[in-house]
């Protein structure tokens, strides 16, 4: 593997199995991945280690390597690596891992993936940056500590379901690079951490999110850093685009919202008040801080689905030049929203990240964060295919350059990659098609099962 000792043979041949990217950008990403930058990083950070089949090193490497996998058992992975090490001896040294290092493999990832896509005149829209923020969920063993940490869906009884953890993304939208992540409680609305992630973007970038990222807090944040939302209004709003509006002398609350002017049909550009109540995610100095108001622009389209009906749309956004920022294409950039949904669809079901392993809390957040990194690195494999074939980087199949990077030879040119069809329009029930077996679910916890079982025998 790239990051094994050259005096590990048997290590050193497996290596091939981690083929990160094709040569153009594989050299670049190798030199990020390699035991010098690896003990660079470490001295930086006031580490050490001693030279054994798990050096920090060959550790980070084979970690990689039971992602790429599928996340492997860890006596699969032992057996894999020629015995050289046992499962607890493994389990042990992840354990000791710092959690600061991955952070800083991912970060020299993304800094590639900076200067590879996200300057690129086809990666902009109208010279600024997209960016999909949106979080998800995933499983893990059902032990104390985890319990604890991060809870369990409140509809389970205690000892009858597993930990679920909180996850909020923030996906490039041109190439798919995951830039950040924050991992949180289950009971955590997305709200309650997207200003973690607004230090990762620059002056000038576009945040596309769902209804749940629509509120006066979330704009005003990005306003103030010079950063623009766009995202669709909120279920329980109303919108208000006629010409004339209708004020009744004993409406006593105030108007949240007043109209400035109308920039056409169905487009608008009104003034947000500041809310009187403060979100509990917010610190009081930080709400304090905010403007008393802000301007927003509203828009209104209806579309017509593959199906043939037709759905309205109310998106809201702080680009309110309607010239330099079409109406059509805004709606455009919110209906790709969706790709975010497949991302994260190829992060926890492709690569196995719906249920992580480990039984521990800092286990968890090492294991998160090497999915991520595995992830990054598919991602630019996939960059780098959609450029030499000639294709747009969302017909590349992830599932294909994932298995390419899995077993491809790191001293051969990378093959063609499977190309998707083109199927504009798509439609498919989210529903599961497969039957699952007719078990009873454990509403109780499982001693009490067994104890009703012994029961039933005697």
């Amino acid at each position: 593997m790239p990051l094994l000792r050259q005096h590990h043979h048997k290590e050193a041949k497996d290596a091939k199995s981690i083929a990160l990217m094709s040569p153009s950008l594989k050299q670049k990403a190798l030199a990020l991945l390699s035991p010098d930058f690896i003990t660079t990083v470490a001295t930086q950070l006031g580490l050490g280690w001693r030279e054994t089949p798990l050096a920090l090193p060959n550790l980070v490497a084979w970690f990689a390597r039971q992602i790429l996998g599928g996340n492997l058992s860890m006596p699969e992975l032992a057996r894999r690596a020629g015995s050289q090490f046992t499962p607890e001896a493994y389990c042990m040294a992840r354990g000791r891992l710092p959690l600061q290092l991955l952070r800083e493999l991912l970060k020299g990832i993304c800094a590639l993936g900076d200067h590879q896509v996200h300057d690129r005149a086809e990666m902009l829209w109208r010279g600024h940056r997209l960016w999909h923020m949106d979080g998800s969920h995933f499983s893990m063993p059902d032990t104390p500590q985890l319990q604890k940490a991060f809870g369990q869906p409140g509809q389970q009884r205690q000892a009858c379901g597993f930990p679920v953890a909180h996850i909020l993304c923030l996906f490039h939208v041109g190439s798919g690079l995951i830039r950040d992540c924050i991992l949180s409680l289950l009971r955590t609305h997305d709200m309650a951490k997207a200003g973690q992630l607004h230090p990762q973007l620059r002056v000038g970038d576009i945040v596309v999110a769902d209804r749940a990222f629509e509120n006066y807090v979330h704009a005003a944040l990005l306003i103030g850093q010079g950063l623009h939302l766009l995202t669709p209004v909120h279920q329980k709003r109303k919108v208000d685009f006629r010409r004339s509006r209708r004020r009744s002398g004993k409406r006593l609350q105030r108007i949240e919202r007043q109209r400035l002017r109308r920039c056409g049909h169905c487009d608008q550009t009104i003034r947000w008040r500041k809310p009187q109540q403060k979100p509990k995610w917010l610190p009081q100095e930080q709400f304090d801080a905010l403007p008393d108001t802000i301007d927003m622009r509203e828009i209104k389209r209806v579309v017509r689905l593959p199906s043939g009906q037709k759905q309205t749309i109310v998106l809201t956004t702080t680009l309110l030049d309607a010239r330099q920022y079409p109406a059509e294409e805004l709606l455009e950039i919110l209906k790709d929203r969706w790709s975010v949904e497949v991302n994260l669809r190829h992060l926890k079901t492709t690569m196995k990240m719906e249920v992580l392993r480990s039984k521990t809390a800092a286990g968890i957040e090492k294991e998160l964060w090497m999915f991520l990194i595995v992830y990054n690195l598919v991602r630019l494999v996939m960059l780098e295919a959609a450029q030499l074939q000639g294709v747009p980087l969302r017909r590349i199949s992830f599932a294909d350059a994932l298995y390419w990077v899995r077993h491809g030879d790191l001293g051969s040119p990378m093959p063609k990659l499977l190309v998707t069809p083109d199927r504009p329009g798509r439609i498919e029930p989210r529903a599961v098609k497969r039957r699952p077996k007719e078990y009873d679910l454990l509403s109780r916890p499982r001693q009490v099962f067994r104890n009703s079982l012994r029961r039933r025998r005697k």
